[in-house]
C-alpha cells in the first residue's frame, strides 16, 4: 500500500464517519452524546489525508527538480564520451589490439550513481496491509441493526445496584416513564411512588425460553459493545401472538410480582398490564438515561 492508496483509505473512512456521525447511524454504534467527538475525528482523518497527498506531491516536484539538475550538470562537464570518441575506439580496436588497451584505460570510467542503487532497492509496504480496508468495506457497506431481543435475553439486566436516590413525579392519575426509571422504583422503592398510578412505558419485546414476554431497552455506558438490557416482565392483559424485537407501548400498574435474572441473578420486577399498542421504533433505540 503506497502512500497514495493510504491517503485514500484515510479520507474514505473520515468521510464514513462523518457520514455516520451526521446522520442517525450512528446511534447503533455509540451514545447520542459522542456525536462531537465522531464529526472531529472524521475531519482529522480527511484532512490527514490531505495533508498526505500535498506533502507526497511536494516531494515528488523536489525529487524531479534534483534529477533534472545532475542531468544537466553531466551534459555540461563532459563527462560522458562522445559517440565520435566510441567510433574511434572500435577502429583502434580492430587495428591494433595494444592500442585499444590503451584507448579504453586512459578513458575515464563511468562512477556509479547513487540514485541508480537506491531504485534497485525500492522497499515495497507488506500486502497484510490492505487488510485495513475491511473495517472500511464493513462500515459503508454494512449497517448493523441495533442490538435486539437476542441480544437482550442472553445478557444479564444491568439493574444490579440500587440507585441514589428517585426525583418526584408529575401529578396524574396516568404518567409516562422511560423503562429504566420504572424498573428502578419497582426493584428499590418497592412501588411506593407507583401505586394508584397508570403507567406507560415503551420497550422492545423479548420472550425468554418458556414464553413469558419482557419489555428491554439495552442501556449504554459508551457504545454497542458494552450494551447491557433493563427488563420488565409483563403480566396481566397480554395479546395472545407476541412478536419478539417489536416495540410496544404498555400501559398498566405497579406489581410487587418480581423474578430473577437467569444470566446475573439481578431483580427483573413485573408491570400489571391492563393495555398494549405497537409503536414505531424510537430515532435512537439505546436507554440514554441509564449512567451505569
Amino acid at each position: 500500500m503506497n502512500r497514495q492508496a493510504q491517503a485514500a483509505v484515510l479520507f474514505l473512512t473520515g468521510g464514513a464517519i462523518l457520514h455516520a456521525a451526521l446522520t442517525d447511524l450512528y446511534l447503533r454504534y455509540v451514545k447520542a452524546g459522542l456525536q462531537p467527538l465522531l464529526v472531529a475525528a472524521g475531519m482529522v482523518l480527511i484532512a490527514t489525508a490531505i495533508a498526505t497527498v500535498w506533502y507526497e506531491r511536494q516531494a515528488a516536484r523536489v525529487s524531479d527538480g534534483d534529477g533534472d539538475g545532475r542531468q544537466a550538470g553531466r551534459t555540461s562537464a563532459g563527462d560522458e564520451p562522445e559517440p565520435e570518441q566510441h567510433h574511434e575506439a572500435a577502429a583502434d580496436t580492430d587495428t591494433d589490439t595494444g592500442r585499444a588497451v590503451d584507448v579504453a584505460a586512459e578513458a575515464p570510467a563511468r562512477t556509479a550513481d547513487p540514485d541508480d542503487h537506491a531504485h534497485a532497492h525500492v522497499h515495497h509496504e507488506p500486502r497484510i496491509s490492505w487488510l485495513l480496508v475491511l473495517p472500511l468495506l464493513a462500515l459503508i457497506l454494512v449497517a448493523p441493526p441495533a442490538l435486539g431481543s437476542y441480544s437482550a435475553m442472553r445478557t444479564g439486566t444491568a439493574l444490579q445496584k440500587q440507585p441514589w436516590g428517585f426525583a418526584d413525579l408529575p401529578a396524574g392519575e396516568t404518567i409516562r416513564l422511560n423503562l429504566v426509571d420504572y424498573a428502578g422504583r419497582a426493584a428499590y422503592d418497592h412501588g411506593r411512588s407507583l401505586d394508584h398510578r397508570h403507567i406507560k412505558i415503551a420497550g422492545l419485546l423479548a420472550l425468554d425460553r418458556d414464553g413469558t414476554p419482557y419489555l428491554v431497552r439495552m442501556a449504554l455506558s459508551c457504545c454497542a459493545a458494552d450494551a447491557q438490557p433493563v427488563k420488565i416482565g409483563l403480566t396481566g392483559r397480554i395479546p395472545p401472538v407476541l412478536r419478539p424485537d417489536s416495540w410496544l407501548e404498555v400501559t398498566g400498574t405497579y406489581t410487587a410480582k418480581r423474578t430473577k435474572d437467569p444470566v446475573n441473578d439481578g431483580i427483573i420486577p413485573f408491570l400489571d398490564v391492563t393495555e398494549v399498542k405497537p409503536v414505531k421504533a424510537p430515532r435512537d433505540p439505546y436507554d440514554e438515561s441509564w449512567n451505569g
